[in-house]
């Protein structure tokens, strides 16, 4: 895991409209919500192993999956999990494999993220940023 820092970071904002915000620029709903909090991913790599810029948030009024839900954004961070090879030798090719691996364990659910993920973590905070602290 890695942070990076923004500006965003205890900000809240209504989620529905940082969905509208952050869905057409590559952001999807992690799986790991609950009703108190969850996080938009964006997908950096997933060829041999998974890397994620990771926005967190958590619920400050309401339950997400209710209307009108307030969030707070916490400490963007990349994540990287590796998984394990060979479970399936036919299909470790790939965007095929990748869609196996998401049903596997992490072999390292803390991997290593190599520079050049840490690099277009830190644009596409900056992109977040602008793009979330611009008024409608």
């Amino acid at each position: 895991m890695h942070e990076i820092p923004s500006k965003v970071e205890g900000k809240t904002f209504e989620l529905f409209k940082l969905e509208q915000k952050l869905k057409p620029i590559g952001y999807t709903i992690g799986g790991n919500w609950e009703y108190d909090h969850g996080s938009f991913d964006y997908k950096l790599n997933d060829e041999d192993s998974y890397e994620f810029l990771r926005v967190p948030f958590t619920a400050v009024d309401g339950e997400l999956d209710t209307r009108g839900c307030t969030v707070e954004i916490g400490r963007p961070y990349l994540l990287a999990h590796q998984y394990e090879y060979g479970i399936d030798e036919h299909g470790d090719t790939g965007n095929f494999s990748a869609s196996l691996n998401q049903f596997q364990a992490p072999i390292d659910e803390d991997a290593d993220i190599p520079s050049q993920y840490i690099d277009k973590g830190k644009k596409l905070v900056t992109e977040l940023e602008k793009v979330i602290l611009t008024s409608d």
